[in-house]
């Protein structure tokens, strides 16, 4: 079967989905291909900052998505201690559950403790306007983002194995043999992003850091307020967001060794490493990750892309080009992975709009020939106003979750010192982008 589309956009995550969203706003119609059954949700939920909220009030979905999630004021660091026990005790308490009536995990997880927080507001002044945080689930947005798309504009179960130049179109080759013919093609389909290797880019680099990532239903009020804890130090970096009065999103990032590789796939055993590891933390941290279902927790390893890459890189090239985790991927330590991707989203769907909507007074393979110029242009002006961006997002996170997971001596003092300090700053200031509105000229 052979079909023809105009804008064909690979993944429905958040980059595609908000991508195909600005462009019907602007009267495009575009044809969503996403290989799974179904939305797909890994990761549970993630950080909405100011600029992901600009971006979604540009597409029209900022209003509905306020009045499911909680304002985030602040967060409170703290930073895990020295164990008081020797790591291989540590690790047999941890995978015993008890000796007679003795509890071994009471042992294995105080061996780690937590000092007394910091506390750091959303309000630091040098930076632009008040600031909207917000932990969002994924499926919501998604969800969301669906709502006001066209019927049929997602084709799911739909594979892309292939892309093969066709004149001035492309061939995206689907896994059920359907051919679809397309005068714009844009990789939204993650960090394994076919696309991507289309248009020359390498595979994402592994950080050397692997996450687990939970989502709890405490039912009643949680007690986390409204504010993010996050804990430092010994090897991992921990985070506890709540995303309304009774669910929170939590993470856990360490460094594996070949023995923990064996987590991935396993939540109970995830669970476990989690717990045994989290150490002496406040009570509703650890009865968080006690209450997550197994089926709400998963794990990944950490990938980016070298910065180099993007900087350098052809970030389109000729009618093709790529957005979200497929043109930036990168560490989850400023937050900002998919509030950069609606960005991608708005200003994609500007710049492809202004090159699709200018008439034309040419016809048959003139007219062909100056809509591939004028697409290409298009995608040429999205990569310059993206390059930059993506290159300081991505190098941040890198810099920012070596330092806050560090265990060394210097770094735990530079971390205690200057990061804590202003980390906030910092953040905001990334937070500090507006990707503009969708109106062409």
């Amino acid at each position: 079967m052979e079909l023809v589309e105009e804008v064909v956009i690979v993944g429905a995550g958040i980059a595609g989905l908000a991508t195909s969203l600005g462009l019907h706003r602007l009267g495009i119609r575009s044809l969503v291909l996403e290989s799974s059954a179904g939305l797909r949700v890994t990761g549970f939920a993630l950080t909405t900052w100011t600029n992901a909220w600009r971006a979604l009030d540009a597409v029209g979905v900022g209003h509905s998505l306020r009045q499911q999630h909680g304002f985030l004021d602040g967060y409170i660091t703290s930073r895990l201690t020295s164990c008081q026990y020797p790591i291989s005790l540590v690790t047999l308490l941890a995978s015993t559950p008890k000796i007679g009536s003795f509890d071994c995990r009471v042992v294995a997880s105080s061996s780690v403790v937590s000092k007394p927080g910091k506390q750091m507001s959303f309000k630091v002044k040098g930076t632009i306007g008040d600031h909207e945080v917000r932990c969002v689930r994924r499926k919501l947005l998604l969800e969301a983002l669906e709502k006001e798309l066209p019927d049929g504009t997602i084709r799911y179960s739909s594979k892309v194995v292939s892309i093969e130049d066709s004149g001035y179109l492309k061939l995206v080759h689907l896994a059920d043999d359907t051919i679809i013919k397309t005068k714009v093609l844009i990789g939204c389909d993650g960090v394994n992003s076919v696309v991507a290797r289309y248009i020359g880019f390498k595979k994402p680099a592994f950080s050397g850091r692997s996450a687990i990532r939970g989502y709890a239903d405490f039912k009643v009020n949680h007690g986390f307020g409204s504010k993010f804890l996050l804990l430092l130090g010994k090897g991992v970096r921990s985070g506890f967001l709540p995303c309304d009065d009774t669910t929170i999103y939590w993470f856990f990032t360490y460094i594996p060794t070949d023995q923990d590789k064996e987590l991935e796939g396993n939540p109970t055993e995830m669970k476990q490493f989690v717990l045994s590891k989290l150490g002496n933390v406040p009570d509703h941290a650890r009865t968080c990750v006690e209450i997550t279902e197994l089926d709400s927790i998963t794990s990944s390893p950490l990938r980016f892309r070298h910065p180099w890459e993007v900087l350098w890189g052809n970030i389109s090239k000729g009618n093709v080009t790529v957005a979200g985790d497929a043109l930036h991927p990168m560490t989850p330590d400023i937050g900002q992975g998919g509030c950069a991707a609606l960005e991608d989203g708005v200003v994609l769907a500007r710049c492809l709009a202004e090159a699709l909507k200018k008439e034309l007074n040419v016809e048959g393979k003139e007219r062909e020939r100056e809509e591939y110029k004028r697409v290409e242009m298009g995608l040429k002006k999205y990569a310059a106003e993206r390059r930059w961006r993506s290159f300081e997002l991505i190098s941040t996170a890198y810099i920012v979750g070596a330092v806050q997971q560090s265990d060394g001596k210097i770094m735990n003092i530079l971390r205690d010192a200057i990061v804590a300090k202003f980390l906030a700053g910092l953040l905001l200031k990334k937070a500090d982008f507006d990707c503009g509105k969708l109106n062409i000229s």
